[in-house]
């Protein structure tokens, strides 16, 4: 009986340390791979969608996966810090910070309308004085808020190097904010996310509020694009095995070319198609960045 308790106390912590090392094994049921996207639609749409991109990766790898809707971008960054992140679609101005503090590495690129660019467009009213970018000194511009690569950062940029001043300016929020409060005159002009038109269709941020203002592609007129720079990112947390991060881009990629992976990706992430891609792709953002937000706000 001495003998059966003895080898029971001897056994037990190699029992138990088994048990915790599976625990530990990343892709498990118990540890699934943690994965995040950044709020940009509304949650049920997300929801539902998150639901049939787990279910494709499930099938086609041998990895559980979770799928997360954090807060907000800054979350997900910080998610990377304490492994709570394995993978993520973020927003670029999140992976530069993710990058800068975790290493987290971007693998892949969303691709719109067959671009992997994006460009930002400053918007003004088509019957105001504003008709050229240098119109914009002194006056009032509205902008979307201070961690918006499109809606700030890449238009600060852009006026930034022509050395154009505005006298006030406003950070409205959310894209179609600054389009309607542009429409209603409330501000001189303000700075958007660009997409080209498809099909004769409005595709900019415009289109948000076409149901509310029939005439806005008459009202409010492109004034100038800012130069293009690479869409958003889907990133790896920097220390996950090689042959996972590869086998998830490569199924990544093979639910974007189903139809009805192309529908989700674009009700989440506005995306129809993903392509590789490296953290080389994005050097000359984090140089536009670290140059304008130096402290990472």
């Amino acid at each position: 009986m001495k003998k059966l308790l003895l080898g029971m106390v001897l056994w037990g912590p190699v029992v138990l340390g088994g048990c915790h090392l599976k625990k530990d094994v990343l892709g498990t049921v118990e540890n699934p791979i943690k994965f995040h996207l950044v709020p940009a639609v509304d949650a049920k749409v997300l929801t539902d969608n998150s639901q049939i991109l787990k279910d494709y990766l499930e099938k086609n790898t041998p990895y559980k996966f979770q799928i997360t809707i954090p807060q907000n971008f800054v979350a997900v960054v910080e998610s990377f810090g304490t492994k709570r992140a394995d993978v993520a679609a973020i927003n670029t101005y999140g992976y530069y910070l993710a990058h800068k503090q975790y290493g987290v590495e971007a693998r892949l690129t969303v691709i719109r309308y067959g671009s992997a660019t994006y460009q930002s467009q400053f918007l003004a009213r088509a019957d105001g004085k504003i008709k050229t970018l240098k119109d914009l000194q002194g006056k009032k511009v509205a902008f979307v808020d201070p961690a918006s690569t499109s809606g700030y950062l890449l238009p600060l940029k852009t006026l930034k190097d022509r050395k154009i001043e505005p006298k006030d300016t406003v950070f409205a929020m959310k894209h179609d904010s600054v389009v309607t409060m542009i429409y209603q005159g409330q501000v001189d002009a303000g700075a958007t996310y660009y997409s080209p038109p498809q099909n004769g269709q409005l595709e900019d941020a415009r289109r948000l509020v076409k149901t509310q203002y029939p005439d806005i592609e008459q009202k409010v007129k492109i004034i100038e694009l800012s130069e293009p720079i690479p869409n958003d990112p889907i990133v790896f947390r920097k220390d996950m095995p090689e042959e996972m991060k590869e086998k998830i881009v490569d199924t990544l990629l093979q639910f974007a070319a189903t139809p009805e992976g192309q529908k989700s990706l674009d009700l989440m992430l506005g995306a129809t198609n993903l392509k590789k891609s490296t953290d080389s792709d994005y050097d000359s953002v984090r140089e536009m960045l670290s140059t304008l937000a130096p402290e990472g706000k």
